[in-house]
């Protein structure tokens, strides 16, 4: 049985994928722990699920409904791993941020956590706002990104793990819950400072500042947007000008 399990939720991510994927193993090379990579093909319609299997992972889990929430949920169901480790399909992890993750969650005294946030290439002004306000935001509140989010099983399970009910900003609600539970059983939730994990900047090029800029007013303005796939449609579309980002 591995000890802990890579998830990685994909939706149209044959380009990027690979990448993805063997970062992650050579991290988990490095970790000397016995671990599965799953990825979770998210109702894909190019050749993502393809690319999984060729570059080396483990399984290839299907998720009809394109949601994030619910697909990383689906990897969580697919696994027996005791150690859970979520990883967008446009992050690079590293055998360092990798092992101080599993190492805090083996202490018995950390339930869950993240990582700080880099970008891979250079961008807008407002989304390197943005990057800065968060990292300055979940290191202050303990909060984890999406990108890069670990915690234990038996913690997933009893706080009934992503909230399938948003198209946006489950982590956070995920983290809360998570940090609730520690509270009470006298743990933390832990942000990791360094090495942070390194994640696509391509929203930039796909986006526009007024994109982003409307986008989070709609989700802070009004508070039930998040339920709509619609209303967050930046975190679910691929704009015909990506194609030459990907």
């Amino acid at each position: 049985m591995p000890l802990f399990a890579i998830i990685i939720p994909a939706y149209n991510e044959e380009a990027f994928l690979s990448g993805t994927i063997k970062a992650a193993r050579e991290a988990m090379a490095e970790v000397k722990r016995n671990g599965e990579l799953i990825v979770v093909d998210n109702n894909s319609t190019d050749s993502t699920a393809a690319v999984a299997s060729e570059s080396g992972a483990d399984r290839v889990v299907f998720e009809s409904h394109n949601q994030i929430a619910k697909a990383r949920n689906a990897g969580a169901a697919a696994t027996t791993a005791e150690l859970l480790v979520f990883v967008d399909a446009d992050t690079r992890i590293n055998s360092e941020t990798l092992e101080c993750a599993l190492s805090q969650l083996e202490s018995g005294k950390v339930a869950g956590g993240g990582a700080r946030v880099e970008m891979d290439q250079d961008v807008s002004a407002i989304v390197g706002w943005l990057v800065e306000t968060w990292n300055r935001t979940s290191s202050f509140f303990r909060y984890a990104a999406g990108s890069f989010f670990f915690c234990r099983r038996d913690v997933f399970e009893e706080v009934g793990g992503f909230d399938e009910s948003v198209y946006a900003g489950e982590e956070v609600w995920f983290a809360r819950r998570i940090k609730k539970w520690a509270r009470g059983k006298g743990m933390s939730f832990i942000v990791i400072s360094d090495p942070p994990i390194v994640t696509s900047g391509r929203k930039s090029d796909w986006f526009s500042s007024f994109d982003f800029v409307r986008q989070l007013a709609v989700i802070f303005l009004i508070p039930w947007a998040t339920r709509s796939k619609r209303l967050c449609s930046m975190w679910y579309s691929r704009p015909e000008r990506s194609s030459k980002h990907l």
